[in-house]
């Protein structure tokens, strides 16, 4: 059906269109953000509140990954028509001018939120938006996208930590952050390949190996978070193995794996950062892991 349609979102496809099977994977970066930069532990937050601040974190970004989404699918709608037809607007299920107007005022909602929070938040929100709407705009143009990919991820752990009034330049969560930064590139090099459901060259995949060894290092002497290492390095080998491999339906498989395994390193990097209020986010995070494999089979994550 092209890209135009009289319908304007099917409710199916507004789910389709956000991804919110990925959805577990932002409340895990709101929880690591926030036990990184020290809030709870270091600040006195009580359970309440700290509970209050992963809500109002994870709802912030939950705005961004959705908007940045349905965006994603309006600027590549032309793209999606010929290589992905099954997609929402190609298939008629969505109208890409609604999808770009919900797209954009999710976008614009999250921004309003997270400088409600004060200064701090709202310009990591502003910076996280401009990140997202570089990335829907040129990732099909550019081979800097898993790059500015990863700067997403970055910056959602600053607005998260921002946003409860915490340091989002403690340098534990910039650590971190870089992590994550290089967990998302590799990902999202192999999703880049999705569409042909063939991986040309895997050499980039590399960059997994820094989150891997990072995560290591800070779960030496912390059983909990040693355990979910192991977890997180058998989801990661498992993906790569399926990259390397090529066999029909390994990439975009593999691909939806590793995107869950950032539930996975949320955990490991909250376990480790101590005691207290880490250990229920600890697990929290670890739990994000199943619940996004279990909701991809029912929504697609990519």
């Amino acid at each position: 059906m092209g890209v135009g349609t009289a319908v304007l979102i099917r409710p199916r496809a507004a789910l389709i269109l956000g991804r919110v099977s990925n959805l577990p994977t932002v409340l895990s970066n709101a929880m690591a953000a926030i036990a990184l930069a020290g809030a709870g532990a270091q600040d006195g937050m009580s359970g309440g509140e700290l509970v209050g601040g992963v809500a109002r974190a994870a709802i912030v970004l939950a705005l961004f990954y959705v908007g940045g989404m349905y965006l994603n699918d309006a600027f590549d709608a032309e793209i999606d028509a010929r290589e992905r037809p099954v997609r929402p607007i190609p298939k008629g299920d969505a109208a890409r001018g609604a999808v770009f107007a919900a797209g954009f005022a999710l976008i614009g909602l999250g921004v309003a939120l997270a400088a409600v929070n004060g200064p701090a938040a709202g310009l990591c929100g502003g910076l996280l938006a401009g990140a997202i709407l570089l990335y829907d705009i040129l990732h099909k143009r550019t081979l800097a996208a898993p790059a500015i990919m990863g700067l997403c991820r970055l910056l959602s752990y600053a607005s998260a930590s921002a946003v409860v009034g915490a340091g989002a330049l403690a340098p534990s969560m910039l650590l971190g952050a870089g992590g994550l930064f290089c967990l998302v590139v590799g990902l999202t090099f192999a999703a880049r390949q999705e569409a042909y459901d063939r991986l040309d060259n895997a050499w980039p995949l590399a960059v997994l190996a820094v989150p891997l060894t990072g995560a290591l290092w800070v779960s030496l002497g912390n059983p909990a978070a040693l355990v979910l290492w192991v977890a997180l390095a058998a989801a990661a080998g498992w993906a790569v193995h399926r990259l390397f491999r090529r066999a029909p339906g390994d990439v975009p498989r593999a691909v939806a794996v590793l995107i869950a395994a950032i539930a996975l390193y949320d955990g490991v990097l909250i376990a480790a950062a101590g005691s207290g209020p880490t250990v229920p986010l600890a697990l929290g995070a670890a739990f994000c892991f199943p619940l996004t494999l279990a909701l991809q089979r029912v929504i697609p994550g990519t």
